[in-house]
């Protein structure tokens, strides 16, 4: 099986439940093909650099994941057809550079003295 990462942003809702929803299905869909889900990162919502269909902010979804390769052709088709899903990418990881990512993000001895 293969590392991948899926990012998608969503639109700034008042409610949380269709993000909630949006997220559970993005899980039934990565557990139905056999992936393993390594991490799922909501990062709220954030201020995007430009608008994207009319919107300023939108909230971020970060997912790693182990599974096949036939997995991303079923993930994306749902975030092409799901409306609160307003821009989508998933990428194939390799796993050294997850793990070298990792080492960083655990050490306080950073150069920028912890602040991230």
């Amino acid at each position: 099986m293969k590392l991948y990462e899926s990012i998608c942003i969503l639109r700034p809702v008042q409610a949380e439940t269709d993000n909630d929803r949006v997220v559970e299905k993005i899980k039934e869909i990565l557990t139905q093909s056999g992936s393993n889900i390594l991490k799922l990162d909501n990062s709220g919502k954030k201020k995007l650099a430009y608008d994207i269909q009319h919107e300023r902010k939108g909230t971020f979804i970060t997912v790693q994941f182990e599974g096949p390769p036939t997995v991303i052709a079923e993930l994306e088709r749902f975030q092409r057809m799901e409306d609160q899903v307003m821009k989508f990418m998933t990428v194939r990881v390799n796993p050294a550079d997850l793990v070298a990512v990792a080492e960083t993000e655990g050490g306080e001895d950073s150069e920028d003295g912890g602040l991230q």
